[in-house]
């Protein structure tokens, strides 16, 4: 089969960073699925797993978490799909990836792609969406049927792939958003996707929170720099209030600030059910079928802004750039073989 892999671990500019190479076919067996690749989402966790360092690998390394395709073949233990299925899924960090024209990936962890989305708007939804969910209704312990409907939640970040989601599953669950947005383009996008009211993160927040008539708000979500925004986090959210954060720290954040408020601290990376295997791993299963219905039901839209094809180093190597500036607005989707 075709895929982009990687050897050594470089700066995108390389040539070498990423490669067009030619693997064996693997096959399915127990719980796995066997899923012909479609169209792939570059996510920053892409990049952030081909950063530089001295580490070489002996066999080519596929990466790629995010992505819509048809069910090839199945596992023995499968009881959820069958061959021809169409699927979408983020999968296992500790597996290959998807950026290959076959994978194999747990069925536990995988949705049945919306009827309503083609492969490539569909590769868009997977890993935001349950990173999203899991941060809001698993983490933060927010209904998502709306028992704390009109709680007010702080999106930082609100125009990445996570917040762009994010914005519409806090909408459904029935919260007021602020989300954050530090260019127009940017704000237009998440006012376009529901958020209530939009603020700059690039500038002091309190001011503008306080200019909405906020002190305090209910919920915060940080899917931006959690160093750089840690202190408005903690003088922003409310006593006994709730925050989750995707952004791993650089360094010590100091904690004196939410235990004077008695605040919660979560964090939330969506790898963790299938990388350790846990037993609530069909939770990701069950999150991205629900979805899938929302978007069926014109509930949530796609968030997908940008196409390149086919799905080669090349174009895998100017999605990373796209990624790596910091500028991106919704998701990025790389498709189809040639």
């Amino acid at each position: 089969m075709k895929a982009v892999a990687l050897t050594r671990y470089l700066p995108i500019e390389d040539p070498e960073s990423l490669v067009d190479v030619t693997l064996p076919d693997p096959r399915p067996s127990g719980r796995d699925l066997l899923v012909r690749v479609h169209a792939v989402s570059v996510n920053p966790v892409d990049t952030k797993q081909r950063a530089p360092s001295s580490k070489i690998e002996t066999q080519p390394r596929v990466l790629g978490w995010d992505a819509a395709g048809t069910v090839a073949a199945t596992g023995s233990e499968v009881t959820l799909f069958k061959p021809g299925d169409d699927v979408y899924y983020a999968g296992d960090i500790s597996r290959p990836g998807s950026n290959s024209e076959l994978q194999l990936v747990d069925e536990r962890i995988v949705g049945s792609k919306p009827r309503s989305m083609d492969f490539v708007h569909a590769a868009a939804i997977p890993l935001t969406a349950i990173t999203a969910w899991e941060a809001f209704f698993d983490r933060m312990k927010i209904d998502v049927d709306g028992a704390q409907r009109g709680a007010t939640l702080l999106i930082i970040g609100g125009a990445g792939g996570v917040g762009s989601i994010g914005i519409q599953l806090a909408k459904i669950a029935g919260l007021s958003v602020i989300a954050t947005a530090s260019r127009p383009e940017s704000a237009t996008w998440i006012k376009e996707l529901g958020a209530d009211r939009v603020i700059d993160h690039s500038r002091p927040m309190r001011p503008q929170l306080e200019a909405l008539g906020m002190k305090h708000v209910d919920y915060i979500a940080n899917f931006n720099d959690t160093d750089l925004h840690w202190q408005a986090i903690c003088d922003l959210i409310r006593p006994q209030g709730t925050i989750v954060s995707i952004v791993a720290s650089r360094g010590a954040l100091a904690q004196d600030a939410l235990r004077a408020k008695s605040a919660t601290l979560c964090w939330e990376a969506m790898f963790t059910r299938p990388r350790l295997a846990l037993p609530d791993m069909i939770e990701q299963h069950r999150l991205l079928v629900r979805v899938g219905g929302w978007i069926d039901a014109g509930r949530i839209r796609g968030t997908l802004r940008e196409t390149l094809s086919p799905i080669n180093a090349t174009n895998m190597r100017t999605a990373h750039r796209r990624i790596e500036s910091g500028a991106m607005i919704g998701k990025l989707v790389v498709a189809g073989w040639h």
